[in-house]
């Protein structure tokens, strides 16, 4: 039997992963291969998971940690769709707080795994703003240890993929480039527009024309990481959304994230992602910040109003998780008014525990020789 292309994609919350999924398994469906994909998070009700099955893509998830504590749930998903789906490519995004892939996920797989998977260098996704971010010194204690990981995840890259490109300023662009050859020198660096499409075909080029995959092993602090994962409340949930008369549900989204937005800034909750997925009659909408003071992005639409949807949240914002939750229940409250009703089927708010992976290796391991 054929190895499968394993393509795994890393980057920080809000860099542009999924998009880069849901792109890449349109394009590769136009070469004519079968694409399984594998989205990853700490709990259960995930944006991307769902938006990529409105999609009409073949999805799995893994929940409830990253592949490195979760790595046989990871190799039980990719066995369920090569039984089921029989793909000639998988794509999988990591949870995005998560560093550490290569010694945990990468080097394993290659050891364990070398005869049924094919193993892709290992792109990181960068967003030119976290960049700049995660280079300046912090004053607080827990925004420097998020920080940490955003560096972690970049210095172990095979291929630094500087996303969202066609959305910089050209002296931003060059700054991106320049701190990225200063800081980060080992890997190659690419850029690419994973929502608009563009550098999407010359990256899966390279992802299926082979290479090293898992090429350095860097020095990662557990306590440092632990505690820059835990600097973040989080929060997924699943809403169904009522109404006597057909609502606009664009309208509605907008409104709750306003809330959510201004509620949070008032709280001191530093965003690092905030996105939402609704799903009513005739369409889908997504809509997703990056940042405490940005704009939100929105792909999608609905062909009328309706009275019925379903919403699905998700949270990342460094406050408690307690906050977090009275903050996103009272600004449903508050978007809903006397006119929906909202009835929560689904919501868990918490700090993700201690990283404990299944695997860790000290060094590389060959590929062709499996050790």
């Amino acid at each position: 039997m054929a190895r499968v292309r394993l393509i795994l994609v890393g980057g920080f919350l809000g860099a542009g992963k999924t998009t880069l999924l849901a792109r890449a398994a349109e394009r590769l469906a136009t070469r004519g291969l079968r694409v399984g994909l594998i989205t990853n998070d700490q709990a259960a009700n995930l944006v991307d998971t769902e938006l990529l099955r409105q999609a009409g893509q073949e999805v799995r998830e893994v929940s409830g940690a990253c592949f490195c504590c979760a790595f046989n749930e990871l190799l039980s998903a990719c066995d369920n769709l090569i039984n089921v789906h029989h793909p000639d490519v998988i794509i999988g995004e990591p949870v995005g707080s998560c560093t550490d892939l290569s010694a945990t996920v990468l080097q394993p797989i290659k050891k364990f795994c070398g005869d049924r998977f094919d193993l892709a260098p290992y792109s990181v996704l960068v967003d030119a703003d976290w960049l700049v971010k995660s280079l300046q010194p912090a004053d607080d204690p827990d925004e420097a240890d998020v920080r940490y990981i955003y560096r972690k995840q970049i210095e172990e890259a095979d291929l630094i993929v500087l996303n969202k490109v066609d959305s910089l300023p050209a002296e931003r662009l060059m700054q991106s480039r320049s701190l990225l050859k200063r800081n980060f020198p080992a890997p190659e660096v690419i850029e690419m527009s994973a929502l608009a499409g563009g550098g999407v075909d010359p990256w899966l080029d390279r992802m299926l024309a082979g290479g090293v995959a898992g090429q350095r092993i860097v020095e990662v602090d557990y306590g440092t990481y632990a505690d820059g994962e835990a600097a973040l409340g989080w929060l997924n949930a699943a809403v169904e959304l009522s109404a006597l008369a057909p609502v606009d549900w664009k309208e509605f989204a907008l409104d709750f994230l306003a809330r959510t937005q201004a509620e949070l800034g008032r709280a001191s909750g530093d965003i690092a992602h905030l996105k939402v997925l609704l799903i009513a009659e005739g369409g889908r909408l997504q809509a997703s910040l990056t940042s405490s003071a940005g704009t939100p992005v929105m792909q999608g639409g609905l062909r009328a109003p309706s009275r019925d949807a379903t919403l699905v949240v998700n949270a990342r914002v460094r406050t408690s998780p307690e906050q977090l939750k009275t903050v996103v229940e009272g600004c449903l409250q508050q978007a809903a008014a006397k006119t929906v009703a909202v009835n929560t089927s689904e919501i868990s708010s918490f700090r993700p525990g201690r990283p404990v992976p299944v695997h860790r290796f000290s060094t590389v391991v060959n590929a062709a020789a499996g050790k």
